[in-house]
């Protein structure tokens, strides 16, 4: 049987592993296992979701309400824009699609930094676009600026991770906004908001003003999710802000209920609890700071994070080997060979497990 051409160059996204198939490879106890390869809140979510989660369950066999009309205006309140400068996805990554397929083709390319989330090149793969990276792994905006103007006949969608999974530096928004302003307004230039709300926390240079972003810049498109700081994962909820031009063709290839009636309630509710977001940041960067005096006690190399992960680069040790040895303890952390790194991605978790982490590493290394 034949199939599109384009899914011959396309390998499949490497997610972290789950909990139960770490259970039944290595006969770890379901309770002993470590989730920390995937970047989720170590905390879960609000009590005040999982109340509304439950409440809501009695709903569950009807569809959401399609214009998301709530979650919208209170995306709109917080960001100062309106509703119809919003569209939601299933998780943020659905909104790379919906761009993707609005503005890349087979006569078209996507920049990106060297090293970076690997769905923008999964989903450039889809309608046969090209892909353009950094020789750099970090962002170097002087690179992406040279890079455009070789190619800027063909590059149609510039995406800017701020700050950067899976690497965890970031960009001042200065020079976003200034690196933007050189940019032609038919190219699309998206930034991935996954991790601001770290970003933002740790250092207020870092952060992305929306609003701003896409009054000052019309061919801009924020990214936002809900899987991260708020603890929704599980619930795949995302969300993009641009232009009402931008986001009336994005909401063309929208299919209807993208998200579910339990997503749609919990992501409303979340937005509400402030105090639980101001505690999963605070726990965030405390124990970073951890991380970072273990990394220096032992001569790892690791890169300043503004996420909740931070990444450890080794020199004279295997990191392959070292996480799968973490692994049979049941310690899950995310290996970044496919980047090209001889480097692990750690979650940062609670107080309890992060010792844990340190107790085990140290063995090894």
């Amino acid at each position: 049987m034949k199939f599109n051409k384009h899914l011959q160059n396309i390998s499949n996204y490497e997610a972290g592993k789950p909990i139960e198939l770490v259970v039944r490879e290595f006969g770890v106890k379901n309770d002993d296992v470590l989730k920390l390869a995937s970047n989720e809140n170590p905390l879960g979510c609000s009590k005040k979701v999982q109340r509304a989660i439950k409440d809501c369950a009695k709903n569950a066999s009807l569809y959401p309400d399609d214009s998301m009309f709530e979650l919208k205006e209170k995306l709109a309140k917080k960001y100062e824009v309106k509703t119809q400068n919003i569209i939601i996805g299933s998780g943020s990554d659905q909104t790379i699609e919906f761009a993707m397929h609005a503005k890349a083709n087979e006569n078209s390319a996507i920049l990106v930094a060297g090293t970076t989330f690997a769905m923008y090149e999964i989903y450039a793969s889809h309608v046969g676009a090209k892909v353009y990276k950094t020789n750099s792994k970090n962002h170097n905006l002087a690179e992406f600026e040279e890079l455009y103007n070789k190619h800027k006949e063909e590059i149609s969608i510039i995406f800017l991770c701020i700050p950067n999974n899976p690497l965890g530096e970031c960009l001042d928004a200065k020079d976003v906004y200034d690196f933007i302003s050189k940019i032609d307004e038919d190219t699309l230039v998206v930034i991935d908001g996954a991790y601001q709300e770290f970003a933002s926390f740790k250092d207020s240079n870092k952060h992305i003003n929306v609003k701003k972003l896409i009054n000052d810049f019309k061919n801009t498109m924020y990214m936002g999710t809900f899987s991260k700081a708020y603890g929704l994962g599980g619930m795949r909820v995302g969300y993009a802000v641009s232009s009402q031009s931008i986001i009336k063709e994005l909401s063309k290839l929208r299919v209807p209920f993208n998200i579910t009636t339990l997503s749609l309630k919990a992501a409303i509710v979340a937005l509400d609890d402030d105090k639980f977001i101001q505690k999963t940041l605070k726990n965030n960067f405390s124990q970073m700071k951890k991380f970072e005096k273990f990394a220096l006690k032992h001569g790892i190399d690791y890169i300043k994070s503004y996420t909740n992960f931070i990444t450890y680069i080794f020199k004279d040790k295997n990191a392959t080997e070292i996480s799968q040895n973490l692994l049979k303890k049941g310690i899950i952390l995310r290996d970044l060979k496919n980047y090209g790194m001889n480097a692990i991605r750690i979650t940062i978790g609670k107080p309890k497990d992060n010792i844990r982490v340190f107790k085990e590493l140290e063995k090894l290394i």
